[in-house]
């Protein structure tokens, strides 16, 4: 089935490429044509001819290398992926700046492809930040129409509430309820590079902590995006019958993710990255909103999360319920970890998108 797979592909690159020539021979003459990679591949050998044409510079953004993605389904040594990698270290070196997410991934074009790039960090951009009481309550009293686990656990006459929040029919006040469940909240795109059993696992083993008598909240899991592996993943969550635990994969709209992640109280990251060279976007975003993540590790993760700082990194299922139960103990007191990693970010405060541009894109570009 190689052959006929080959020539689609061949002939989609091909189709890509006329398209995108075209589009760009018709814009404005640009002084930068500024490309992320991946996908690269057409659009690094076409926005280098369109920059021939226009006498623009080329920079690329490098957020990982698009051959190392194909090798996931493909595997390293399919001719498919050999080609890609030839044609992104043979393309890349025609560019006149080159941009990276990680200092790992700028030694690594430096090593491998001869690649001058300055690391340019990913930032979050100003919405993701701590969401105020009031709009919790109003993100969970919308979500609570669609999904079981934002619902009451009980039922208060005198008051509108929510599985987390209540507003007072008098005061218009808003109270995180008692007995609250802990909120866990990973965002995925359902891809081979996330494996979301590690997380159900560790649910089973909290589960189980609870059953012997831990003292833990009960959780509600939202796992939100989409793609390609959701409903295998359902299909396993269908199968867990939990008493304590609630999974939800809602679909959200795109206003109201930085509203849940600034209301949560712990995030979790399965990104496994293809190189080991990227950083999780969803973990920038996560710190954004002062969210403490528990995140898997790979290679140069811990140029984002710093262990026992603002989060803390685990190896398997098993890791990452110990973390869970430690982490959650005694919930919702301010004296444990998961405050003191809240309030290390906050005090943090990060450099947000434009900024961090302003200082290390701009003096490239002679401050035009």
């Amino acid at each position: 089935a190689v052959g006929p797979k080959l020539f689609q592909y061949v002939l989609k690159v091909l189709v890509q490429s006329v398209q995108l020539l075209y589009t760009l021979l018709r814009i404005e003459q640009p002084s930068y044509i500024l490309l992320q990679n991946p996908p690269g591949l057409p659009s690094i050998a076409v926005a280098w001819v369109a920059g021939l044409f226009w006498g623009s510079k080329l920079i690329i953004d490098w957020h990982n290398y698009g051959y190392t993605i194909m090798s996931l389904s493909h595997g390293r040594n399919h001719p498919l992926v050999l080609v890609a990698k030839w044609y992104e270290k043979l393309f890349g070196r025609l560019s006149d700046y080159n941009l990276c997410v990680t200092d790992a991934m700028k030694k690594d074009l430096w090593v491998n492809f001869k690649i001058k790039a300055v690391t340019l960090y990913d930032k979050p951009a100003s919405y993701f930040k701590e969401t105020p009481l009031d709009l919790q309550h109003n993100l969970y009293m919308k979500l609570a129409k669609d999904y079981e686990p934002f619902k009451p656990r009980a039922v208060n006459p005198s008051a509108e509430g929510s599985a987390f929040t209540e507003r007072d029919g008098k005061s218009g006040n808003v109270v995180k309820t008692r007995g609250r469940p802990a909120l866990l909240i990973s965002s995925t795109s359902w891809t081979e590079d996330e494996d979301f059993s590690v997380l159900l696992r560790a649910l089973e083993d909290y589960e189980r902590f609870i059953k012997e008598g831990a003292k833990l909240p009960a959780l509600v899991c939202v796992i939100t995006g989409k793609g390609p592996l959701k409903d295998y993943y359902n299909g396993l969550i269908q199968k867990l019958h939990f008493k304590h635990i609630q999974i939800c994969t809602p679909w959200l709209e795109a206003e109201d993710y930085p509203l849940l992640l600034g209301s949560a109280d712990l995030g979790v990251c399965l990104h496994q990255s293809s190189s080991g060279l990227d950083l999780p976007m969803k973990v920038v975003d996560m710190f954004g909103c002062c969210l403490p993540v528990c995140a898997i590790h790979f290679e140069c993760l811990h140029e984002l999360v710093k262990h026992n700082e603002n989060g803390l990194i685990f190896r398997d299922s098993k890791e990452l319920a110990e973390q869970l139960k430690m982490l959650f103990l005694e919930f919702p007191n301010l004296e444990g970890k998961l405050h003191s990693f809240r309030e290390n970010l906050r005090v943090s405060r990060q450099l947000r998108w434009d900024e961090s541009w302003d200082q290390i894109v701009l003096p490239l570009l002679g401050n035009k």
